[in-house]
């Protein structure tokens, strides 16, 4: 039932790369204080349990193969519900911030003078290599981390890895599993056929996957384990830490 007394407040919200403990606890107040959610594919259901029972939860997912909402419905859906409900938690995978158009949903909704708080997730790009015990950065191997998507709005391998693939900083590639064959080239092209590369499905969830090797294996890897999206590709001397890597290593070694 619309109700004309609330204040009409939107709240963008990131629900972390997947497991629903690792919400913070202030996307937690804000769930609980919602009058409706709008929610994401890659966001854990479970997460909806904190709002009220009487909240509307209304799935606006956009995921590959599936029926998806253009950016454009989901920013009036929110206007909508704000303007006639009160208060909308945009609960959005990941961070809003990063690959998630959090600030066109926020500049939407500033045309519309309707005040809007942010309160950051934990971006899978950084979140999921930590849950693996794989740093980002390391001192002696890693001075830097590239956060990239691998595929641009024209369909096509952003520009930026190329560039990457030149340094030693640790590339993080998220979207890029569809395009990990031209990925895989611009690496070789760069004369790092053997760079530790780890690609994980799922990251922090139950059906989690992780596939480690070098860039020279990686393709049949993924393939063998039959790896599906979403999946965040690592690259990077970073990877030779995780203990599966070591025991590649004296594999090939006894292999020579």
């Amino acid at each position: 039932m619309v109700n004309q007394n609330k204040e009409s407040k939107i709240t963008l919200l990131g629900a972390g790369p997947g497991d629903p403990d690792l919400l913070t606890l202030k996307g937690v107040k804000a769930l609980q204080a919602a009058d409706v959610v709008l929610y994401d594919a890659l966001t854990n259901e479970a997460l909806l349990e904190h709002a009220p029972a009487e909240a509307r939860k209304v799935y606006v997912g956009k995921r590959s193969g599936e029926h998806s909402y253009p950016q454009e419905t989901i920013n009036k859906l929110m206007i909508d519900y704000a303007l006639n409900y009160g208060h909308v938690v945009r609960l959005k995978g990941g961070d809003p911030f990063v690959f998630g158009r959090g600030y066109e949903e926020l500049d939407y909704a500033a045309s519309y003078s309707i005040p809007v708080d942010v309160i950051p997730g934990i971006s899978s790009s950084i979140g999921v290599p930590g849950l693996q015990q794989i740093p980002v950065t390391h001192r002696g191997l890693s001075e830097s981390f590239w956060v990239i998507t691998g595929t641009t709005t024209s369909r096509e391998v952003s520009n930026d890895i190329y560039q990457a693939a030149q340094s030693n900083a640790t590339v993080l590639v998220l979207m890029g599993l569809k395009k990990l064959s031209k990925i895989v080239e611009i690496f070789k092209a760069e004369n790092k056929h053997h760079l530790p590369v780890a690609v994980v499905q799922n990251g922090s969830s139950a059906d989690e996957k992780l596939v480690i090797g070098v860039v020279e294996t990686i393709e049949n890897l993924v393939q063998q384990e039959n790896v599906k999206a979403p999946a965040l590709l690592i690259f990077g001397e970073v990877v030779s830490l995780h203990p599966s890597f070591k025991n590649l290593v004296k594999q090939y070694a006894s292999i020579a």
